[in-house]
């Protein structure tokens, strides 16, 4: 469905764009994370073991940003994990500031037993898109990121939002 905003071509292609999306984000991270409440996992926890079980011990700062979560909210996360016993902090030697986030055996067996079926649902999910589409995609949606963004666009691209959020709350109080 596109946007009903009628703005400039730039604004009304992006909002397009935005819309299109953020809806097939949606779709796509539902249909894959799905599994993993059956491990009681949310999909913030399952980031963590996964970053921590492909790349090693990493910093609590390290895994916030490796799984674009606040340092606050990863020190809950982390919370919850350890309290399963699933991983276990270290504090550094070298700087007693930082800690280390480590894998428990239960930990470790645990992302073991999932990675594969969470694999193979990523596979499944984008087996509609050509390996060319998938690609492309792997190298077009990171240009959005920010620090990509010139800060003019970021600007501009507020604007339009806060323009596109007025609109969705008018159009909700006209249609709900």
């Amino acid at each position: 469905m596109p946007t009903h905003y009628s703005g400039s071509p730039d604004a009304v292609r992006a909002l397009d764009a935005y819309i299109k999306l953020t809806r097939a984000a949606d779709s796509v991270n539902e249909r894959i994370n799905a599994s993993l409440t059956q491990h009681r996992l949310t999909v913030s926890q399952f980031g963590v073991l996964e970053a921590v079980y492909h790349l090693g011990p990493l910093y609590q700062h390290e895994l916030a940003a490796k799984i674009l979560r606040s340092t606050g909210n990863i020190t809950h996360v982390i919370d919850q994990l350890e309290a399963r016993r699933l991983v276990e902090r270290q504090r550094s030697v070298e700087d007693r500031r930082y800690i280390a986030v480590h894998l428990t055996n239960d930990g470790r067996d645990l992302i073991a037993g999932i990675l594969p079926d969470h694999v193979a649902r990523v596979v499944e999910t984008f087996g509609c898109l050509t390996a060319q589409e998938q690609e492309t995609l792997a190298l077009t949606v990171p240009q959005t990121w920010p620090g990509r963004m010139s800060a003019a666009t970021e600007a501009g691209a507020h604007q339009v939002l806060t323009q596109f959020q007025r609109e969705m709350i008018y159009y909700s109080t006209i249609y709900n």
